[in-house]
């Protein structure tokens, strides 16, 4: 499957996201069941210092998956999508094999609010084999449809302790993280940093499975290490960042 194939596919399916949230009703976040989404609390900017997304910024990590070397490339698209009526960026992440071929392309949806907090507003992911061809979308979810909910990604000033839904999609995306420490050494191929801030992420659909994630400010994400679950472990690591 070609480039232009991959896009056509994940782009058709966010306009047919878009169309069938674009009349719904507001829906009740995921990190607070009574509370209602309202646009108007919503930017389509996001500049929180832990997590900043401004169009044309590009991060690549290195690391493996599956037991086998991988580079993701995580790009923001100067492109903004409408999910639940909620304006979000779109991030393109790209997962590849060492010999440059596709392996994932994932559409994600982020906002922040006004406070500064970052949501996660949804994604549209499609697998390839390793002939290109497309495998499966699972865990593709769109906030508003299906009884999916959006979630906090990254608080606008992170608590050590406190806990947040990234996503809530029963049974096919229900990603949970916790704030474990606001001054964490790591030591990544881009850099060494002494207070970054230390998250560990699990979901009930792999309880097996814990992830410890580190962001630096002013960078974002630089370092995934899953410290639980099965051999060998999945790791990536920022190798190069270029602000956008």
């Amino acid at each position: 499957m070609q480039r232009r194939s991959v896009w056509a596919i994940a782009l058709s399916t966010v306009f047919v996201l878009a169309a069938c949230t674009s009349g719904s009703a507001p829906k009740a976040a995921g990190n607070t069941p009574r509370a209602v989404i309202d646009p108007a609390n919503f930017t389509g900017v996001v500049d929180n210092p832990w997590f900043p997304l401004k169009p044309g910024s590009t991060w690549v990590y290195e690391g493996s998956k599956d037991g086998e070397p991988v580079r993701e490339v995580f790009v923001v698209t100067k492109g903004t999508q409408k999910v639940d009526g909620v304006p979000c960026v779109v991030v393109d992440d790209q997962l590849l094999a060492l010999d440059g071929s596709l392996v994932e392309d994932t559409f994600d949806f982020y906002t922040q609010d006004t406070r500064g907090n970052v949501w996660y507003f949804g994604e549209v992911t499609v697998a390839l084999d390793d002939r290109g061809k497309m495998t499966d979308t699972e865990g593709s979810w769109s906030a508003g449809e299906d009884g999916a909910r959006p979630g906090i990604f990254m608080e606008a000033n992170p608590v050590a302790g406190h806990t947040f839904k990234q996503e809530s999609y029963p049974g096919h995306a229900e990603d949970t993280f916790t704030v474990l420490d606001l001054a964490a050494p790591v030591t990544v191929p881009f850099g060494s940093f002494t207070d970054s801030l230390l998250t560990q992420e699990t979901t009930v659909l792999e309880p097996g499975i814990v992830d410890h994630k580190n962001y630096v400010k002013g960078v974002g994400e630089v370092a995934e290490l899953q410290v639980k679950g099965p051999k060998p472990p999945e790791e990536m690591k920022l190798v190069r960042y270029t602000p956008g």
